[in-house]
């Protein structure tokens, strides 16, 4: 009897298991489904801005360069040095979309702040006054309801020249240095990094605008923060992965690998300044949005987040 009672026990022992086991594989099944189901939406979101916003502003920049080469007093190339060039273009959170290079015999010995006041009114003449905004730096048209940022340069050497702050000398910089780097830092993540920064900026647009980061700045974490990087190489992972990363990286600045000034995000002040902090406890609600949409699985929750997508 003590021999059949032991065996009922180990019975039932081995049904508890079959049990515990079949609410794993359960368990498992919807963990894969749900990492399955976010992954296909974020590339469905991927598909559609590669498609759409990339072309469309490419359209507005070669309709721009040809209004611009009959029309500026010598040679004008176009050169897309912003986030068009580096494929992490967002529409309404990119950089500067594009370098128009005058070569130094056309400017002669003109200011750099002449430099662009020229330039901006020969857009205005071109495309009306309400549709062109002068910032800092850049020169901003708004062509078939895209806007477009230009920023005129003077080449020199490997590199370009353009406004220093003050307006009054000239300040070089390497934009292709930059998108070097980060084009390296996306071969090491197998091509997943770009798509994992679209996504990223999806997110950030949707914050206030003061907790929002420029395009520049994005992609500038993004190659801090996946620096040794041997996690999941899927769209969800990465992305969640920059923002729990980024939290704390931005609050410290971040040197401008392009030259164009010193740092990439002297608009957030010095190391932990008021803004930095603002920024870093906005992106730590996004990380805990998507720790509570992994608590849930809820694929609805990750679209949410970026829009709507």
């Amino acid at each position: 009897m003590g021999g059949s009672g032991g065996g009922y026990f180990r019975g039932g022992g081995d049904r508890g298991d079959l049990a515990r086991r079949l609410r794993d594989t359960e368990a498992e099944a919807r963990d894969e489904g749900y990492e399955t189901g976010v992954n296909q939406q974020l590339g469905e979101f991927l598909k559609d801005f590669n498609s759409r916003d990339a072309a469309g502003t490419r359209e507005v920049l070669d309709d721009v360069k040809k209004e611009l080469a009959d029309e500026i007093g010598g040679t004008v190339d176009l050169v897309y040095g912003g986030s068009v060039s580096r494929h992490t273009y967002l529409e309404g959170l990119s950089d500067t979309d594009a370098l128009v290079i005058i070569e130094p015999d056309d400017v002669g010995h003109k200011s750099p702040e002449r430099l662009k006041d020229r330039f901006a009114q020969r857009l205005r003449e071109l495309f009306g006054n309400d549709n062109v905004k002068v910032g800092d730096l850049a020169v901003t048209v708004t062509v078939r309801g895209k806007d477009v940022q230009l920023l005129p340069v003077m080449r020199d050497g490997e590199g370009y020249r353009i406004a220093a702050p003050d307006g009054r000398s000239w300040s070089k910089i390497n934009p292709r240095a930059f998108a070097e780097k980060l084009t390296q830092a996306n071969k090491a993540q197998d091509g997943k990094l770009i798509p994992a920064i679209k996504v990223t900026k999806a997110i950030i647009a949707t914050l206030p605008k003061q907790q929002q980061l420029t395009g520049y700045h994005v992609e500038s974490l993004a190659i801090e923060a996946f620096k040794n990087y041997e996690g999941q190489r899927t769209y969800k992972a990465m992305v969640a992965h920059f923002f729990d990363r980024a939290a704390e990286l931005v609050k410290a600045p971040i040197v401008d690998r392009s030259g164009q000034s010193v740092y990439v995000d002297e608009y957030l002040g010095g190391a932990n300044s008021q803004e930095r902090r603002v920024v870093s406890q906005a992106l730590q609600r996004v990380q805990r949005k998507l720790q509570n949409a992994d608590a849930s699985k809820s694929v609805d929750a990750w679209a949410d987040l970026v829009g709507g997508a």
